[in-house]
């Protein structure tokens, strides 16, 4: 599995979401973000909804009465009703991407202790490609 550690300095984690998901979604794949706190779950919802004028990112909450048919399914949990195949954990907060095919874990400086045990503990002989990602001025750059 490839995961993807994205180091937030400069923009929100809403930003950092909608811009993963623009390139999840156009990759033809679905999308589980998970968070666990309700007003996080919230704020990056409406950063889906307004990330482009002209192509938003359809998203709801897990739960809901469509929540298998949406792209973008936003939960406290790592259970993809959507049949995601990508998963961001949004919050800092590892928690085992079991079937999924990809992994983001988005972290800043409070939580940065624990993604640093996560990368030392994803060990490369089961199957796990990492890298590293921060960003340089605006840019997003892959460092390991």
């Amino acid at each position: 599995m490839k995961v993807d550690f994205w180091q937030l300095s400069r923009d929100p984690v809403e930003k950092v979401v909608a811009l993963i998901a623009t390139r999840v979604l156009g990759e033809g794949e679905r999308l589980l973000v998970v968070a666990g706190d309700p007003g996080q779950r919230a704020a990056i919802s409406h950063a889906l909804w307004e990330a482009k004028a002209e192509a938003f990112l359809a998203n709801g909450e897990a739960g809901d009465p469509h929540a298998a048919r949406q792209p973008v399914l936003l939960s406290d949990a790592c259970a993809p009703e959507n049949g995601a195949s990508h998963v961001i954990f949004a919050d800092g907060q590892w928690r085992d991407p079991a079937g999924f095919t990809r992994a983001f874990l988005l972290f800043d400086e409070s939580s940065i202790e624990a993604a640093r045990a996560t990368w030392r503990g994803l060990d490369a002989g089961d199957g796990n490609e990492k890298a590293f990602f921060r960003q340089d001025g605006g840019k997003w750059v892959k460092v390991a």
